[in-house]
């Protein structure tokens, strides 16, 4: 599926966020496990809770957990059987790539909305009947 990540995340467009969220949580309800999800997000959460609590200097490092989300995204989708996993790399992969080319002072801010869509495409995917 593709997605216009630079409209959701950078332009902060909620409508498409939505939308794009509810496409991809109905068509892969059943290719993609609740814990499969899980298993990433629980990932951002930690990433989340980390630049929560880093502050100048030390907000490198929860950048670079971001930043190496991509690879353990990859890794993910080679690993677990079907498509659904590759298909949530294909999703969340340009959202990461916006957030890396953005610049330092943005970075927190564009992340919160990843987790946004992140969060809605769980909740879509769970309305769906994804188990």
């Amino acid at each position: 599926m593709k997605i216009d990540a630079h409209a959701i995340i950078i332009d902060g467009d909620i409508d498409l966020l939505v939308e794009t969220a509810k496409q991809f949580g109905s068509a892969n309800a059943r290719q993609l496990t609740t814990s499969q999800i899980r298993n990433i997000f629980g990932e951002v959460r930690r990433i989340e809770m980390n630049w929560q609590q880093d502050t100048g200097p030390e907000a490198d490092q929860a950048y670079r957990q971001v930043a190496l989300l991509e690879p353990k995204l990859a890794y993910q989708a080679r690993r677990e059987r079907g498509q659904g996993v590759g298909e949530l790399e294909s999703v969340l992969r340009p959202c990461l790539e916006e957030i890396r080319k953005a610049p330092a002072d943005q970075r927190r801010r564009y992340f919160g909305r990843f987790i946004d869509f992140f969060e809605a495409i769980l909740a879509y995917h769970r309305a769906a009947g994804g188990n």
